[in-house]
């Protein structure tokens, strides 16, 4: 009987740790380059957002599958949000270091690391009306 309860509280705590663990459609961004907490909407981070344009028309353009620049295949979910927030603070891949990033502007990073961030790895929750768009 002891076991039956201790294995019973043991699966919902981790049925409910993954509904709250913060993972699913964020609803807030922390810019660390400008330290702004950024309000994440599907209007302005979701599939059809100014970030996701800027995605598909600049970071697209290089990081397709078997692409002939080296550059490594990327969606939104190639990362998790925290790597994406740290790929846009530290600036550390190699387009950024070569200038291709200096074509965007300052906002428009911002709203490309919204998209990114919003959408990363774990993020989607089909019981959330946002992920629904």
């Amino acid at each position: 009987m002891r076991r039956a309860i201790l294995l019973s509280a043991i699966f919902s705590l981790v049925i409910l740790g993954s509904a709250v663990d913060g993972e699913a459609t964020p609803k807030k961004r922390l810019d660390e380059a400008t330290q702004v907490c950024r309000i994440l909407t599907f209007q302005n981070s979701g599939w059809a957002s100014e970030g996701s344009r800027i995605f598909t028309e600049s970071c697209k353009s290089c990081h397709t599958r078997d692409n002939d620049r080296g550059a490594t295949f990327l969606h939104s979910e190639s990362k998790t949000m925290a790597a994406w927030n740290r790929v846009f603070y530290e600036k550390y891949p190699q387009c950024a270091k070569s200038g291709q990033w200096d074509r965007l502007s300052a906002e428009d990073l911002r709203k490309l690391n919204d998209y990114l961030f919003r959408n990363a790895a774990n993020t989607y929750n089909p019981n959330d009306a946002d992920d629904c768009g």
